[in-house]
């Protein structure tokens, strides 16, 4: 899955080797401001919280903690590539990328629970946008979380 950049060849546009990083982490940059100016558009349309509950923050916030923990363990440190420093070396880091996955997961299931139980089978006449701001914006966090880690090579790095 890291190099699913590579099976894109326009060698005539841009050489893919060198700007991957670039165009990977403005990729993951863009789908992340998304997110959240979709969730700020929901809460300034909806400011009351009959229509859109404050508590639903917490997904994004979420979201945005998964993001930042799935990014902060590089790929040689899962691997075991010459990482041996640190509380708890190799095994550390694979725990705290799963914690981070287990977040962006459960925040994303967390979201979609909150669309359809919160809006859509809701009782009465309800608006659905405020769901859908929700959901979209903790997709668009958690896409965003996985081009940035798995788009980008650490080869160029070095």
């Amino acid at each position: 899955m890291s190099g699913f950049l590579d099976g894109m060849r326009c060698s005539e546009c841009i050489d893919w080797g060198e700007k991957r990083n670039t165009i990977a982490s403005v990729a993951a940059g863009v789908l992340f401001f998304t997110g959240w100016w979709i969730i700020i558009d929901a809460a300034v349309k909806y400011p009351s919280g009959e229509s859109l509950n404050h508590s639903y923050h917490a997904c994004g916030v979420i979201a945005t903690v998964a993001f930042l923990m799935i990014n902060a363990v590089s790929n040689g440190q899962v691997r075991g590539d010459g990482y041996s420093e640190g509380c708890i070396g190799q095994i550390g880091a694979r725990i705290w990328l799963f914690i981070g996955f287990m977040l962006a997961f459960g925040s994303l299931i967390a979201s979609m629970w909150i669309l359809f139980g919160g809006y859509v089978a809701a009782e009465g006449a309800r608006e659905v946008y405020p769901g859908i701001a929700i959901f979209f914006q903790n997709a668009f966090i958690f896409f965003g979380g996985l081009v940035f880690k798995f788009g980008r090579t650490e080869d160029l790095w070095q």
